[in-house]
């Protein structure tokens, strides 16, 4: 039996996910993390983009948007702004997000507004990517 550690996963509108995790991998702020049991302790910032993480042999997929991870030993915990399964993705919201952030970008705006209308842009194309790439 593989090795596990607790997992905690918590989105600003629910536990996305609370239990025992074999692995994970997730994009961090410098690339790809990969985590397993025993992980040295690291903190770091999390941007937009796939989470992944497996139980009982099977990979569970999600699209996560900015957040945090702590990163010990024995457990992770994962703060997050955002985080869904693909079948939870409302598709047709995702693409006219994306379409309205990219109208948006196209108008004149002050510094802060292009940074959030960029970051509402990413949020929308992780979520098309993620629901099309893992929901069947």
């Amino acid at each position: 039996m593989a090795k596990t550690f607790h997992l905690e996963i918590i989105a600003t509108d629910r536990i996305f996910y609370k239990g025992e995790c074999e692995h994970l991998v997730i994009t961090a702020i410098d690339g790809l993390l990969g985590i397993m049991a025993g992980h040295e302790p690291l903190v770091t910032t999390l941007p937009t983009g796939e989470l992944k993480y497996m139980v009982d042999g099977k990979w569970h997929y999600a699209a996560i948007s900015d957040g945090f991870i702590q990163v010990m030993p024995d457990s992770s915990v994962i703060l997050a702004d955002t985080c869904e399964l693909p079948e939870e993705i409302d598709i047709k919201l995702a693409e006219e997000e994306r379409r309205r952030a990219q109208e948006k970008l196209r108008q004149k705006q002050s510094i802060h507004e292009y940074y959030q209308t960029q970051a509402a842009l990413n949020r929308a194309i992780n979520r098309l990517k993620i629901s099309q790439k893992h929901f069947k």
